[in-house]
């Protein structure tokens, strides 16, 4: 199930969202200053494309250290990309999630653009992980 949603996803716009966040990624990457807020872009975009079966989790527990995203630094980037992105792009993604929870065949795909939501309000510190390693390793009850 979670291979055909990928796919009727990936085709009914997963391609070009995440092409999108690339886009975004691209240009911060080359602002130098932007790096940070590059690499948290191409991981969403990278989520945006097959969303299904993955999750969103902080980068400390999946590594077991703290790294400069998960420090106050990353506190601090995020809050500036909250302001000046996160925000803007959180509503495109609930706009479009409430659109798709209008039919009964599009509600998981607006629970999708939720998750895209909450990621793209504070992506710094973050990283996506196949639900089936969190599975693993918490079990199915302790998922985050």
């Amino acid at each position: 199930m979670r291979t055909l949603g990928n796919i009727i996803w990936f085709v009914f716009g997963g391609v070009v969202m995440g092409l999108g966040w690339w886009l975004v990624s691209l240009i911060a990457f080359i602002s130098i200053i932007g790096i940070p807020w590059g690499r948290a872009c191409f991981t969403i975009g990278t989520f945006s494309f097959f969303p299904f079966g993955k999750e969103v989790v902080a980068r400390n527990i999946v590594n077991g250290s703290r790294d400069i995203g998960t420090s106050p630094f990353g506190v601090i980037g995020n809050v500036l990309w909250f302001i000046f992105a996160g925000i803007w792009l959180a509503i495109g993604h609930v706009a479009c999630a409430l659109m798709f929870f209008v039919t009964i065949i599009g509600i998981p795909f607006g629970i999708q653009h939720f998750k895209l939501a909450l990621i793209s309000l504070a992506p710094i510190g973050k990283t996506i992980v196949e639900r089936r390693d969190i599975e693993a390793a918490y079990g199915k009850n302790n998922l985050s």
